[in-house]
């Protein structure tokens, strides 16, 4: 264990992003299925790359809680992963009976959105949003269609008028990238407390007024922060599912001769990049309380340890034997995604539309010109050039 005290792999760096798979490979070979990185500069974590280990962590809340407030007690302000992996007060971020009482509030607040209202609405925030750019014959996917959809998507099931649903967006975007992190955190508490004070005054049908009525009684300190977890898990996460799908289907033997074959094709499309290339590749953060021998590893007390659902989705030690439904894309355990098959919905919707108004679409340039963004937490791109007949029109 001498080489991990001595070396971390670092999870920020160009590199890293443009070949993860290669990264994790390379992790495997030197330390094994947990990996001593760095999240940011000085910031050590490890992360976990065997299925078999991440599952037992993700299961353990008890030796792998999920409050980070140790943690950061020792991480300054300015540290750009900080806002990302903070405490608040919400589901998230916190351990038992706080835990179970804020996913409750979510869980019903969630539980009560329409399928069918939900479909109409990607639907229709498609069709306009696919009309501003149709008789261009060209777009970038992500920036004219995968992420307004996410966002105005969100917005409206969360009863957020447009003024603020950009300063929340901007703040969390901020957020995600690691930089102007502490401005963002900060752009991001104001918008969402302003959102959840016009809902207290003016009541609505959305999952903002229904954590508000909720039986828990949430507090304004603890509304901001359950909209700040949904927004967070609803715009870039979602975003970049719809974008990695596209760019697979587009790309890959496998589903570019056979683009418009139906359900079948997007939803294989779909389990596949979970698998593969999930948009939130590293999270599920825990924080040891005290230190854990684990399989022989030695885990540091307060220290983050990260799951790669990347990595473990694709861990050469289970073989055949993981299907691609298996995979830990939305988390396990006591923390998994509470709104998996809104997501699901929404991003297969959005695959659907996009590929039944443009047939002819194409990748604007080859996918090597392609760039994804740094940073330890997401895979994904800068940009989905793509061009496209008019005559489609």
């Amino acid at each position: 264990m001498s080489s991990a005290e001595t070396y971390r792999i670092p999870l920020y760096e160009d590199d890293f992003a443009s070949d993860p798979h290669a990264a994790y490979r390379r992790m495997r070979e030197q330390f094994g299925p947990l990996v001593p990185v760095d999240l940011a500069p000085g910031v050590p974590a490890t992360l976990v790359v065997g299925y078999e280990q991440a599952r037992r962590i993700l299961g353990d809340p008890m030796r792998f809680p999920a409050d980070p407030r140790a943690w950061q007690a020792a991480i300054p302000d300015t540290c750009p992963v900080r806002p990302m992996m903070e405490w608040r007060p919400n589901a998230l971020r916190s351990a038992g009976s706080e835990h179970a009482r804020y996913r409750a509030a979510n869980t019903a607040a969630l539980d009560a959105v329409d399928q069918h209202a939900l479909r109409f609405l990607v639907e229709k925030v498609a069709r306009e949003t696919i009309s501003e750019f149709l008789h261009q014959g060209s777009a970038d996917l992500l920036a004219q269609y995968a992420w307004p959809i996410a966002f105005r998507v969100l917005s409206e099931l969360l009863g957020c008028p447009d003024q603020i649903g950009h300063r929340i967006a901007d703040g969390m975007a901020k957020i995600f990238d690691g930089v102007n992190a502490t401005a963002g955190n900060q752009i991001l508490a104001q918008a969402v407390a302003d959102l959840v004070a016009l809902r207290r005054h003016t009541p609505g049908d959305d999952v903002t007024t229904r954590l508000l009525a909720h039986d828990t009684r949430l507090d304004d300190l603890e509304m901001v922060h359950q909209v700040i977890t949904l927004y967070g898990a609803g715009i870039e996460p979602l975003t970049h599912l719809i974008v990695n799908v596209l760019l697979r289907l587009l790309t890959s033997p496998q589903f570019s001769g056979d683009l418009h074959g139906g359900d079948t094709s997007v939803r294989e499309a779909l389990d596949d990049i979970l698998y593969r290339d999930p948009p939130l590749a590293n999270f599920c953060m825990s924080y040891p309380p005290r230190p854990v021998d684990f399989d022989g590893y030695h885990l540091p007390a307060h220290q983050p340890v990260v799951i790669s659902m990347a990595a473990c989705n694709t861990d050469p030690s289970i073989g055949s034997a993981l299907g691609n439904r298996a995979h830990l894309s939305w988390g396990a355990g006591p923390h998994s995604c509470p709104a998996r098959g809104h997501a699901y919905l929404i991003a297969e919707t959005a695959i659907h539309y996009v590929l039944d108004a443009l047939p002819e679409i194409d990748l604007a340039c080859s996918p090597d010109e392609l760039l994804w963004r740094p940073g330890p937490f997401h895979r994904a791109l800068a940009s989905l050039p793509v061009r496209f007949p008019t005559a489609t029109a």
